[in-house]
């Protein structure tokens, strides 16, 4: 069972995680029920999506409650927040590693971009995922799924069996569950993809894996080094630097 803290900060990190469920519900999941229509109507199928993910977001909003702290893990802006305590203080130290980070994924993305395999670029001309979205279920919801939940659950599972909870988590047992988890960020990427249309050859298999698992490392790191919050910044800087880059382009 939760304490009344913990409470708190799981209900803070779920309600933040649905933020982001709402967003991609009703922008992006209508438009892959247009191009692979369901056999349910549609306020049913966007009913089942809702429940699959607020079921799946309060797994790892778990995961990371229990298992987070005795591995030297942390979401200390929501952390703060739930205990009255400062909040800016709280953020301003993942301020500046996260605006860094983000950055330079956001130029990451944008060369990935131009150099998409032909199959990923014409399906971006006909599907377009909103802004909100990238912000909030990208920036939000899946670092709670992948590094608050999934990097944690992983990094605890190797320091209980490899380490035997002896001491904090060896760096090599940090690395491998950032890599894994990263690695998995960029699997799951792939039925999204599909639902796109796109025909899911090798070299888009292997083009969409690597251009998550790469941010999906560096967004670990931060996670790792200076909480979640640094992470969730990080990974909706990258998508704001990349659509300005994208509108900027555009305009020339």
């Amino acid at each position: 069972m939760l304490n009344r803290k913990q409470l708190k900060l799981a209900a803070c990190l779920w309600l933040a995680g649905m933020a982001g469920v709402v967003a991609f519900t009703l922008t992006v999941l209508p438009q892959l029920l247009a191009m692979s229509p369901s056999p349910l109507p549609t306020p049913v199928a966007a009913a089942a999506s809702m429940l699959q993910s607020a079921v799946l977001v309060a797994l790892a909003v778990w995961a990371g409650v229990v298992l987070a702290p005795p591995l030297g893990l942390h979401a200390p802006v929501a952390e703060a927040a739930v205990a009255g305590t400062g909040i800016w203080q709280a953020l301003k130290p993942q301020m500046l590693p996260a605006a860094a980070v983000g950055l330079l994924v956001g130029g990451l993305l944008t060369v990935l971009t131009s150099h998409a395999p032909q199959g990923l670029r014409a399906s971006g001309a006909v599907f377009e995922i909103p802004f909100v979205a990238k912000l909030l279920y990208g920036g939000v919801t899946e670092e709670i799924l992948m590094r608050w939940g999934l990097m944690t659950a992983l990094l605890w599972s190797l320091w209980r069996v490899l380490q035997k909870r002896a001491g904090p988590p060896r760096r090599s047992l940090v690395f491998m569950a950032i890599v894994v988890a990263a690695l998995l960020f960029g699997v799951g990427h792939l039925p999204l993809v599909m639902g796109m249309g796109v025909e899911l050859s090798g070299p888009v298999a292997m083009f969409i894996i690597a251009a998550n698992a790469v941010p999906g490392i560096l967004f670990g790191w931060l996670y790792w080094r200076w909480g979640l919050e640094a992470a969730m910044l990080a990974h909706a800087m990258s998508h704001a630097t990349a659509t300005v880059a994208a509108l900027a382009r555009s305009a020339a």
